[in-house]
């Protein structure tokens, strides 16, 4: 299959779906987006339609830029857009879903998952409490936690994955 049928050649780069800047902003909040892909963020929203003048710098701006003016800027373009940027411990409980979501998705791969990023994160709901149990600091701990086979503790992590990912949870379009 060819680009133009909608499919991509083998070994081509995956696209992405452009980001909302509410998103973005959900995201940036709970530290999942890095400074460096700000202006990308900026540019596609501009793209879209969206439009101020501190997005338009932000937009011109080279990823390499100090990481300090690159969150000003975007804060700023938020600012102007009257898009409020979240609370932390909302941003990481809707990291966390989307993360979830991503997962039951095929989108992320255990190693993805491995991370110590939410050992320190309070659930808000049952279904948060139980996707967060099942995450690991490591990609070596599955073989011994809980005393699970990997395809056992994969199941598990895939049903909490889908539960979490059925709940409506903060964040934007929830």
């Amino acid at each position: 299959m060819t680009a133009r049928d909608g499919a991509s050649e083998p070994g081509a780069p995956v696209r992405r779906a452009p980001m909302s800047l509410e998103e973005a902003a959900w995201l940036y909040r709970a530290d999942e987006v890095c400074p460096k892909d700000l202006p990308m963020t900026a540019a596609e929203a501009l793209a879209a339609g969206v439009d101020s003048p501190a997005l338009r710098e932000l937009a011109g701006l080279p990823r390499n830029a100090d990481s300090r003016d690159l969150c000003d800027a975007f804060e700023q373009a938020l600012a102007e857009l009257e898009i409020a940027l979240p609370e932390p411990a909302p941003a990481r409980r809707h990291a966390l879903r989307r993360l979830a979501v991503r997962f039951a998705a095929g989108e992320v791969d255990l190693a993805e998952l491995a991370s110590d990023i939410w050992w320190d994160m309070e659930a808000g709901t049952a279904a948060e409490q139980a996707f967060l149990e099942l995450l690991r600091t490591c990609a070596c701990c599955s073989a011994y936690t809980l005393g699970l086979d990997e395809k056992a503790w994969k199941s598990q992590l895939r049903l909490a994955a889908l539960a979490l990912a059925s709940h409506s949870t903060v964040g934007p379009n929830c």
